[in-house]
């Protein structure tokens, strides 16, 4: 996927290239070079609105998609499944990541995106949910309303997983289950359903455990001893990856806020990424070169 340049740019290049004039032509030539070596260095492209205010679940969707597209070699986050967008509709491949369907066809081949801390957790003891459940809290706009949909809505704590997986894992409590991973082909997720409890593969419990964190430090999201405790623990035992570190700067300039743990961890561990801020410094410079000579 080549970076995403602003129309105004291409239109410059395409121009310079139709123009006789030799300088004119070793400005197009430079400029290819240049998104070129872009390209090569910092990836894709991802144009940010930091105007953007994200007050609802379907606002955060499509941003989160925008993020997904412009970095398509991340994976799905439960199992580790490839999967790309057509559109606003994420597709898995199930053999990627040796996937076998449980009993849900339709949500299986799809990406959805879960809520880690779910949604449940947090608006249960709302009195717009006690009145009319999770529907009853996403409309009007009382303060109580417009939380929730913040909330539910906040992209620290959305994740693409297969739609079978979150459709299984419903709103049941993270925890050390004896680790039998044999109900999803090869894919290391445990759901026991006798429990309300599900086991998650090791690579995501550190940003599951910073996700639960964030969101109890920033909402007084209410969780029990037994949770803040498992978390705290997968929190120092499993560091973050350098993508949870550059998702997390990415959102935080959507949303307009960072996940503090996941700041912090990502600084602590010395963990290195391709910041998005780089990218769109180079960005940002080629276009006003480009400027000069239109």
């Amino acid at each position: 996927m080549r970076p995403v340049f602003n129309k105004s740019v291409e239109k410059i290049i395409k121009k310079s290239l139709k123009k006789r004039n030799p300088k004119q032509w070793i400005l197009g030539i430079v400029a290819l070079i240049a998104i070129g070596l872009f390209q090569y260095f910092y990836g894709d492209g991802l144009d940010i609105d930091k105007s953007s205010n994200i007050t609802s679940f379907e606002q955060a969707k499509r941003e989160l998609v925008k993020i997904y597209k412009a970095y398509p070699d991340q994976e799905e986050f439960y199992c580790g499944c490839d999967f790309n967008f057509n559109n606003q509709s994420g597709v898995v491949d199930l053999a990627s990541c040796g996937y076998v369907i449980r009993n849900n066809p339709e949500r299986a081949n799809r990406i959805e995106w879960e809520h880690v801390v779910p949604a449940h957790a947090f608006g249960k003891d709302m009195q717009c949910w006690k009145d009319g459940g999770r529907s009853g809290c996403k409309v009007g706009d009382v303060d109580e309303n417009t939380l929730f949909k913040m909330m539910e809505g906040d992209m620290h704590n959305l994740q693409p997983a297969v739609g079978e997986i979150n459709a299984d894992r419903s709103n049941f409590s993270f925890a050390e289950l004896t680790p039998q991973f044999n109900q999803y082909g090869a894919c290391q997720f445990r759901t026991d359903f006798k429990k309300r409890q599900v086991l998650p593969r090791d690579e995501v419990k550190g940003m599951i455990a910073r996700t639960y964190l964030y969101m109890n430090d920033r909402y007084n999201v209410p969780f029990t001893s037994r949770e803040m405790n498992l978390m705290q623990k997968w929190h120092l035992t499993f560091p973050p990856t350098a993508w949870e570190c550059q998702r997390n700067e990415i959102i935080q300039d959507i949303q307009g806020n960072d996940n503090p743990f996941i700041t912090e961890s990502c600084n602590k561990n010395g963990i290195q990424w391709t910041s998005h801020h780089s990218r769109s410094f180079f960005q940002t410079l080629l276009q006003n070169f480009l400027k000069i000579f239109e």
